[in-house]
Formats: structure tokens, sequence, C-alpha cells
């Protein structure tokens, strides 16, 4: 048994736990993912629906740091069961490399990640550390068939939104499927225009918003749903604009410039509008002080 004996034998301990659970990931990393891992980050880096990628563990790490006080109170009691996970993790890896699928290779990293984390230090350091592993789920792009899916439902709501939009000021559009028909012209709402991308961002923003604000689980997790329903409505507020411009001056002036500053644009305000989300939610949070 370790507890109780002295307080620095127990701190001592915990720190070799600690550093022990690092060099494992370190070396785990190094021989299992050496392949995996510079293909992924440079999907990262050009992939426009996941750059948010890039900065992921750094926050997850920012997350985990921030609970340093729960985790500094924690004994370690390792399982056997992480080691489970771990040949659960490899197993992911070896069928992702069978099968050439990337998403299952990079997801085995966050599994072998907890496994490690269980077997040498114990399930209550995994509860603490539950936010900031899952947030790494955020740079692991989906599936193509995943996000095939999603995107067209995307396209057909922003075009909904833009023609109801475009219909309350009294402008003439007509939708049909994802084509905006206008008098002058008509705008075609490509899978670029979405608006999943804004959706996977905001949604990693809508976690990090919920921490920065919140502190119970129900508020945090009512507050990174709302991100799904105002990414889409400000997406397809975007679209009402490209439109209001194409109606007035011409489908060129939506183009170019306007096109990458409105993206930014609206991004911008649909944190704004996750902030006054999280301000309304916050008397929701009986544990905020």
């Amino acid at each position: 048994m370790i507890d109780l004996r002295s307080d620095g034998r127990v701190a001592g301990i915990t720190d070799i736990r600690v550093a022990l659970a690092v060099l494992l990931l370190v070396l785990v990393g190094a021989a299992l993912y050496r392949n995996v891992l510079p293909l992924w980050v440079a999907d990262l880096w050009v992939d426009d629906n996941y750059s948010h990628g890039i900065i992921v563990p750094f926050v997850s790490a920012w997350l985990a740091y921030d609970r340093r006080d729960d985790l500094a109170r924690l004994v370690p009691q390792p399982s056997l069961v992480g080691l489970a996970i771990v040949l659960g993790g490899v197993g992911l890896l070896l069928v992702g490399r069978l099968a050439a699928e990337l998403f299952t290779m990079r997801l085995s990293l966050v599994v072998v990640i907890v496994g490690v984390i269980v077997s040498v230090l114990g399930w209550g350091y995994a509860r603490i550390l539950a936010l900031p592993l899952g947030f790494l789920l955020f740079m692991v792009p989906l599936p193509a068939v995943v996000l095939n899916s999603v995107t067209l439902p995307l396209q057909f709501a922003a075009s909904e939104i833009a023609v109801t939009a475009l219909h309350w000021l009294r402008l003439p559009a007509l939708r049909e499927g994802n084509i905006i028909l206008l008098p002058n012209t008509s705008l075609e709402v490509v899978e670029a225009c979405s608006g999943l991308r804004s959706l996977i961002s905001l949604g990693a923003m809508g976690v990090v918003v919920a921490v920065l604000f919140l502190r119970g689980t129900g508020p945090r997790v009512l507050l990174a749903a709302l991100s799904v329903p105002i990414a889409v409505l400000m997406n397809g507020a975007r679209v009402a604009g490209t439109g209001v411009l194409s109606y007035y001056y011409g489908s060129e002036v939506a183009e170019g410039f306007f096109h990458t500053f409105s993206g930014w644009l609206v991004f911008v305000a649909a944190l704004a509008l996750l902030a006054a989300a999280a301000m309304v939610v916050r008397p929701l949070d009986r544990t905020s002080g």
C-alpha cells in the first residue's frame, strides 16, 4: 500500500507514475505511429474542414493542466484493463492498415492513449481527463462516407435558410435543391459552402467556451450542442448575404475577396453568438460561482 505513509512519498510515486505514462506514450507513438503521424499532420494542414486540428493537442493539454489540482489529489491505481484497451487500440491500428482506412488508424491513437493512462495511473485519472481525451477526437477527420452523407443536407439547409432570409428582405428568390435562383443570376451552394467546416470548428470552440464559462456538466453539454444550430444558421446567413450582393451588384461581387472575408466574418459572429448563448445558459449552471 502507498496510502498515507507520507505525503512526500505519495507525491514522489505519483510523479514517477506520470513520468512513466508520458514515457510510454512517447515510445508507443514513436514505434506504432511513425508512419501515421506525419501524413496525419500533413492532411490537417491542407484540409480546410480540419485545419483547426493542428491546435487540438495543445488545447487538450491546457484542459488537462486545468485539472491539475484534481489530479494531484489522486493516488495511482493501475488497472490491467488498461492493457486490454491498449491492445484494442493496436488492433484498430492493424485493421486500419489492412483496410487502408485512415480514420480507424488515427482513432486508434486516442484509444491507446486512454489505455496507457488507465494501465499506469488508473481509472480515476482517466475520468478526470475524460474531456481532454475526448477533445482529441476533434483532430481525427471523419471518414469520407460520413462527411458526404452530412454535406448534402447542410447544403439544402443553407439554401433554405438563405431563401427564407431573402424573402424576409422582400427579394425574389426560388430554391431548387441547393441552387438559389435570382432574377439576374443563380447561386449554387456547393460543398465548400455547406457550412461543414464552420460546424466542426465551432463545435470544437463550443467545448472550449463551455469550459471557460460554465462548470456544470449539463450546461456545458447544452452549450456545446447549441454550436450546431448556430453554425447552420450563420452559414445560411452568409449565403443570404451573398444573395443580396448578387441581386444588386451581380454574382461577380460575391466572389473572390468577399467570399473569403465573409467566411471569417460569419465565423467571428458565430463565436459571439456562442458566447452570448453561454451567458443565457449560465443561470442554469448551479455549480458556477
